[in-house]
């Protein structure tokens, strides 16, 4: 097993590409601790999955994440790998339209989130000479995306503070990467393009064909195709990968 007793913690985990990822991880020997702010959603993902342990968090609450830490860490013993999965979409409308209280959600869900973590992760991490974080970021942060400042903005961060911790923590034998998913299959691809056709004036069909036109292959990402990714760049096969932007869309030009 490319993990075998591997402690990762995976933020907002309970449904989605974080479930998917945390699937991955504990078939590939791993011990995984998750969150999400979705209460209900957690308790029922935990009851289905006996392997997994976890707890409610609002990642984007400085106090909600120490404790998180500290129950992730006691009940893994430690921590060898972070994956900061936390995210919404934010507002869907133009800049002029955008309000600073829901500009601020975004950032603090998407990008805040992901700097308390690994501020919590980095000294463990250091202290034992290795690990990996993996931020996720996506293709919103390599183009711009019209009606969605706030995502993008948030995710171009993401790829700024990857780099710099992969600098920063490098030294000490920690690597850092982001994963840059296209359009993911799943119900939260579902609300994003109700809200987009909502905020167009235009059919939810064509908005998803648009979507799907974008990538050269043609087709929307499974959840595993990310969860994939984040098991390869954690294992020995990726021990040379840090500080990179690595996109999951079926190759996208633009949005």
């Amino acid at each position: 097993m490319t993990h075998h007793q591997q402690r990762v913690l995976i933020t907002a985990a309970a449904s989605g590409i974080g479930l998917a990822m945390a699937d991955a991880f504990v078939a590939a020997g791993a011990q995984v601790f998750i969150c999400d702010s979705n209460a209900a959603t957690l308790a029922a993902t935990l009851a289905s999955r006996p392997a997994l342990a976890g707890q409610v968090c609002d990642v984007s609450d400085e106090d909600h994440v120490s404790a998180l830490f500290a129950a992730a860490t006691a009940h893994l013993q430690g921590l060898d790998i972070l994956v900061s999965n936390a995210g919404i979409a934010g507002p869907t409308a133009s800049v002029q339209d955008i309000s600073l209280a829901d500009w601020r959600t975004c950032m603090a869900v998407n990008l805040d989130s992901a700097f308390l973590c690994a501020r919590l992760a980095a000294p463990i991490l250091r202290a034992q000479g290795s690990g990996s974080i993996i931020n996720m970021s996506s293709t919103a942060g390599l183009f711009g995306f019209p009606r969605r400042a706030p995502y993008a903005a948030a995710k171009w961060a993401i790829r700024g503070l990857t780099r710099t911790l992969a600098q920063e923590l490098g030294p000490h034998g920690v690597r850092v990467n982001c994963i840059c998913p296209g359009s993911v299959s799943g119900e939260r691809m579902d609300r994003v393009i109700a809200a987009e056709a909502c905020s167009t004036g235009r059919s939810e069909e064509a908005v998803r064909k648009d979507m799907t036109q974008a990538a050269s292959l043609k087709c929307f990402i499974a959840p595993e195709d990310i969860a994939q990714l984040a098991l390869f760049i954690t294992s020995p096969a990726g021990a040379r990968i840090s500080g990179q932007e690595l996109a999951v869309d079926g190759h996208t030009e633009t949005l």
